[in-house]
């Protein structure tokens, strides 16, 4: 009997036994080796929600994900930014490995168009990573995104503030990151496992500039100027509208590459 309930438990990934730290379930490398080693599953899980907390952006959320997104779109698959808060910086992304012509920045004109872009994204073909910026989401949007997320077998990562923590999620796997000018502290906040008490120590990078540019409709904003002579692969942009007419439906055009930002929302 005890050798059937084993056999039983091995065969379902999503049932995590208590006494197990680790657990078998498809996940994506971190890429940093420290981070691994605290994560029981040993990376992002993918099918599922990953939430990352802080006190404001630019806590390093992004730059943590990197390696993860070089290795993603080094296989040709996609990576979906919704509504990022931010112009992503095309020089440090590809100085990072990423790819641009895999990277997707999508546009939409408010909260609930975002979260539904985002859930068609993670429907959509199956692998790659989409990152979305939720403004106050209910939980029942959260599961959505949690079940869509599992559907596409994608690696899904949500930027939250720090305040949501308090906040029932049905995210697998929720971070909360502190920073400073020399890296970020990483704690693990909610995991499917045991979860370690330690944080982890993330250094940033110091071979490349910071990560973003404020939106270009912004006073004083600015665009970022060519840095990569003789090479300029381009990521793309669409603008996302929940129930659009056929007639009027979005069309990809190039949003960002390796020179600067690309086209700003009309």
């Amino acid at each position: 009997m005890r050798r059937d309930l084993s056999a039983l438990a091995a065969s379902l990934p999503d049932l995590w036994q208590g006494r197990r730290l680790k657990r078998d379930v498809p996940v994506m490398a971190t890429g940093h080796p420290a981070l691994d080693r605290q994560l029981p599953s040993g990376g992002w899980p993918l099918g599922a929600l990953t939430e990352l907390l802080s006190d404001a952006p630019g806590s390093g959320e992004l730059s943590l994900l990197l390696p993860a997104l070089a290795e993603a779109t080094s296989k040709s698959q996609w990576v979906v930014l919704v509504d990022p808060p931010w112009v992503p910086y095309p020089p440090a992304l590809y100085g990072h490995g990423v790819v641009l012509e895999q990277v997707l920045l999508v546009r939409t004109r408010n909260a609930t168009e975002a979260l539904w872009a985002c859930e068609q994204a993670l429907r959509g073909v199956l692998g790659g990573a989409v990152l979305a910026w939720p403004v106050n989401p209910q939980f029942s949007r959260l599961r959505r995104l949690q079940l869509a997320a599992h559907t596409g077998r994608k690696a899904a990562f949500l930027f939250r503030p720090s305040a949501a923590a308090s906040q029932a999620s049905p995210a697998a796997l929720r971070l909360h990151l502190a920073a400073d000018a020399h890296g970020s502290r990483v704690t693990v906040l909610k995991c499917r496992g045991r979860r370690p008490e330690a944080p982890v120590w993330i250094r940033r990078s110091p071979c490349l500039p910071g990560m973003a540019t404020p939106p270009q409709d912004q006073p004083g904003a600015s665009v970022p100027l060519a840095c990569l002579a003789g090479h300029e692969p381009q990521a793309h942009e669409i603008h996302a509208y929940e129930n659009e007419e056929p007639a009027r439906a979005p069309v990809a055009r190039p949003a960002i590459s390796a020179a600067g930002a690309g086209p700003g929302q009309p």
